[in-house]
């Protein structure tokens, strides 16, 4: 598991500069816009992409640090053993919609890899490469999910599970 949080932690790291870029290429093209009135081709499209690939990328990380939003207004009310089940539970679910969006995103980018589909934009980027964040981020969230629910049957909850709701 050792190796997988490193490569959950680059992919977060990667996910952060992705969110720059897109705050960087946004700007950009607001200023070329508005102040130059020479707006561009690529920056929307870009920043799209990044946006993307960055939000998919980041979930696995999110969910091991305990990140994604939790209603706990039941699961406070549990003992240690309840939010556990909860835990366990919810990880299970997790994972199998995580498998099942990796399934149909697969799907759907090995189809627009195989037609050469494009984005139909000015920039036309194939579209396989914005639809392979699909199942790159969600084959590492399925993995995030159940390593949780490793832990939840190890007994460990995760930090935040531990004093209370947010």
């Amino acid at each position: 598991m050792k190796l997988f949080h490193r490569l959950e932690a680059g992919c977060a790291w990667i996910a952060a500069l992705l969110f720059v870029l897109a705050g960087l290429f946004l700007t950009y093209e607001v200023v070329a816009r508005y102040i130059f009135a020479a707006p561009t081709i690529w920056a929307a499209e870009l920043s799209q992409l990044c946006l993307i690939w960055g939000s998919l990328l980041a979930m696995a990380r999110v969910l091991t640090a305990g990140g994604h939003i939790r209603v706990t207004a039941l699961t406070d009310r549990l003992g240690r053993r309840g939010r556990l089940a909860a835990e366990m539970l919810s990880m299970a679910v997790t994972a199998a919609f995580s498998l099942v969006t990796l399934w149909y995103g697969y799907a759907i980018f090995a189809d627009s890899f195989d037609r050469g589909r494009t984005s139909g934009t000015m920039l036309d980027l194939p579209a396989a490469l914005s639809e392979a964040a699909v199942p790159v981020g969600f084959i590492l969230l399925t993995i995030a999910a159940l390593a949780g629910m490793g832990r939840a049957i190890r007994g460990r909850l995760p930090e935040k599970s531990e004093g209370g709701g947010h």
